[in-house]
């Protein structure tokens, strides 16, 4: 089976998590850092990587309200995941809602130090959107 990676997008970073090739476990891989709002420099890093890795599939954060709208941020995910499909990439959009919230509890809980946390919580949030994804494929959803 194909690896798959996962991206949490930001206005300023992008965390990227990575599955094992049996697409089980995600871990952290990097965090792609960009100018404000720079998602045409994003997005050719991301390419890079991907091709880099030799990947074609992408599960990318979905931000939602937490009434489930999609806001500006969550139109913006959608529109790179468009972006990435016209490039080829199979590009699924996973709901993204609380998992940096998770990611931070879960770095707290590990006494990871707060100038640590700040250098990897995108990479983490990144992790939870892809695990979960694994997971969910994993359980028949």
């Amino acid at each position: 089976m194909e690896r798959i990676i996962g991206l949490d997008l930001g206005s300023k970073t992008c965390g990227v998590s990575i599955s094992d090739s049996s697409r089980f476990i995600a871990r952290a891989l990097t965090t792609i850092r960009f100018e404000s709002d720079d998602y045409d420099d994003c997005f050719d890093q991301i390419l890079e990587l991907l091709e880099k890795e030799k990947v074609k599939e992408v599960v990318l954060g979905l931000p939602k309200h937490m009434n489930g709208d999609i806001g500006e941020r969550g139109q913006l995910s959608i529109d790179f995941a468009n972006e990435l499909e016209k490039e080829g990439i199979t590009c699924h959009l996973w709901d993204e809602r609380l998992t940096t919230v998770s990611a931070e509890r879960l770095l707290i809980s590990g006494d990871v130090s707060r100038k640590k946390r700040k250098k990897i919580i995108d990479q983490m949030a990144a992790v939870e959107i892809l695990q979960s994804y694994l997971d969910r494929q994993r359980n028949g959803g």
